[in-house]
């Protein structure tokens, strides 16, 4: 199996708890995420030239040539979540947790990534709070003098982040 080494801006997203959702209504939680994604998600990430390398039931791992593009298309979907939560009590909206780092990864053959890219983008995406945007410092300084955000820093595990 062959595998190509590059730079990638990666963004990692999943539904905040997702079980508790799908526990108390799996048939309207399932028909609400495929409605999100053929309405919102997938159109916004092709908007922004993403590439989405695989689906897990409740998340997403996309890659994007710009980290811009990635950062963008985050901040569309958070954006349009807020709408569609709007009027809906809390135990039936969906949240996003989104990551974003720019960084060195392996594509394999079948076109998955893998390597320490994406493992530093899927724990970003694990500490973001929900309806944030967390970003790696390499992904932070590619984009904070082009576009205009509200961050708060943090420091864990000797990496800084932006959420």
């Amino acid at each position: 199996m062959s595998e190509a080494r590059k730079i990638a801006a990666i963004l990692a997203a999943d539904v905040v708890g997702y079980s508790l959702l799908a526990g108390a209504d799996e048939d309207r939680t399932l028909a609400r995420l495929r409605a999100l994604r053929s309405d919102l998600i997938d159109p916004t990430i092709d908007v922004h030239h993403g590439r989405v390398v695989k689906r897990t039931g409740d998340g997403a791992l996309v890659e994007f040539r710009s980290v811009v593009d990635a950062v963008r298309c985050a901040i569309e979907v958070q954006n349009g979540m807020v709408e569609r939560n709007a009027g809906l009590p809390p135990e039936r909206r969906i949240d996003f947790r989104i990551g974003i780092h720019l960084g060195d990864i392996v594509e394999e053959s079948d076109g998955d990534l893998m390597g320490d890219g994406v493992n530093i983008v899927a724990r970003l995406e694990g500490v973001a709070k929900p309806g944030a945007i967390c970003l790696s410092e390499d992904a932070y300084r590619q984009v904070k003098a082009r576009l205009d955000l509200a961050v708060s820093e943090s420091r864990r595990n000797q990496t800084q982040e932006h959420c």
